[in-house]
């Protein structure tokens, strides 16, 4: 069964009444958590949407940029942004039900902070207000700081620092600097993230941060080869 097919389910079973946040307090098993997953980075993205003042079309098509939604699925996507948008609950409330979910699964958190970052740079803009949800997200998640950072790097700040993109500082070796960015690729892995929770139908998320570590792992050994001294071994 698909995960929009399992989302259908979860929202056939809501009670008149009942907030969004009762499906995410009844997907606590590991099987459910890719349902969680995904209803979580709909739902604070719906909140997130609102931070500017705006919703825009952008912002709304860039859920199809983070998941594959097959045709004839689209209603459950979209019901799920809406109960979120209306909800009389703030963010707050979904970051820490969604931090308590995951508490053992920070990476799961990270990965979905990206899907926020990526929301909120969809219209071409990173509002201010926008900012200070996500950093206030990031505490409530209880990830370091760093970890947003890193995410701006690869998705809001241009031109990109490839020390930031990969979470390094400029000092670290070149041994040390290799054995990071090989940890990086292999958490990116497809089975990697499918194991931690995150559904396939958001691995386009591990693609374009695949491409951005690589990226700045190539350009950081470009420049310390060119910096090197002639002769030098």
């Amino acid at each position: 069964m698909s995960i929009w097919k399992r989302i259908g389910d979860a929202l056939a079973a809501l009670v008149d009444g009942e907030p969004l946040s009762a499906i995410l307090e009844r997907l606590t098993s590991p099987p459910e958590r890719t349902v969680a997953f995904t209803i979580a980075v709909i739902a604070l993205g719906a909140k997130l949407a609102k931070a500017d003042g705006r919703v825009t079309a952008d912002e709304v098509s860039a859920f199809r940029q983070i998941f594959t939604i097959p045709p004839g699925e689209e209603t459950h996507a979209a019901r799920i942004f809406n109960l979120a948008r209306t909800d009389m609950n703030g963010y707050e409330s979904y970051a820490r039900q969604i931090a308590r979910m995951f508490s053992d699964r920070p990476e799961v958190l990270a990965d979905l902070l990206e899907g926020l970052v990526f929301i909120a740079v969809a219209d071409g803009t990173y509002h201010p207000d926008e900012d200070a949800f996500l950093h206030r997200v990031t505490e409530l998640f209880g990830l370091p700081t760093q970890t947003l950072r890193a995410i701006k790097a690869r998705l809001v700040v241009d031109p990109q620092d490839p020390y930031t993109v990969l979470g390094v500082p400029p000092e670290i070796g070149d041994a040390d600097l290799r054995k990071h960015w090989r940890t990086l690729v292999r958490d990116l892995h497809p089975d990697r993230m499918i194991g931690r929770g995150v559904p396939p139908e958001a691995q386009r998320l591990a693609e374009q941060r695949l491409a951005a570590v690589n990226t700045a792992y190539a350009l950081i050994r470009s420049e310390r080869a060119a910096a090197q001294p002639v002769g030098t071994a």
